[in-house]
């Protein structure tokens, strides 16, 4: 079921507007209803002013009507793991829970399988607000 994913997290990297770190990265989510939406991280002179990949995707499926990611696939380059930020585990926290399944890339393709909760145990979420 993920490869769809990863292929197009792979093609939203090599879309990527990275010229100062020249670090691209692209994400593809699938929501609830089954659609899938992509993105990647657009960089900014002001460094702050830029944006994640995994925003981008969370961005257009919001655009389009959904709230519910249930899986999602993050492609980056570099030896390393490129898994979710910080800011974009919280963000995807948003918008999923702890069963959240996230695929973690390379240009070659799927290196590992992780869930949101290994990623950010003990989150904090909207459940927290009720």
């Amino acid at each position: 079921m993920a490869e769809d994913l990863v292929t197009l997290a792979i093609a939203a990297m090599e879309r990527a507007y990275a010229p100062y770190s020249n670090f691209p990265v692209g994400a593809a989510l699938r929501a609830q209803n089954g659609a899938v939406f992509s993105g990647c991280n657009v960089e900014n002179a002001a460094y702050p002013q830029g944006w994640c990949a995994e925003t981008s995707a969370i961005a257009a499926m919001i655009m389009a009507g959904e709230t519910r990611i249930v899986e999602i696939a993050v492609a980056g380059g570099g030896a390393g793991l490129c898994t979710p930020c910080g800011g974009c585990r919280q963000r995807l926290r948003e918008f999923a829970g702890d069963d959240l399944v996230i695929h973690v890339c390379g240009p070659e393709g799927l290196r590992r399988t992780v869930t949101l909760g290994e990623l950010l145990p003990l989150s904090f979420g909207p459940d927290n607000l009720d």
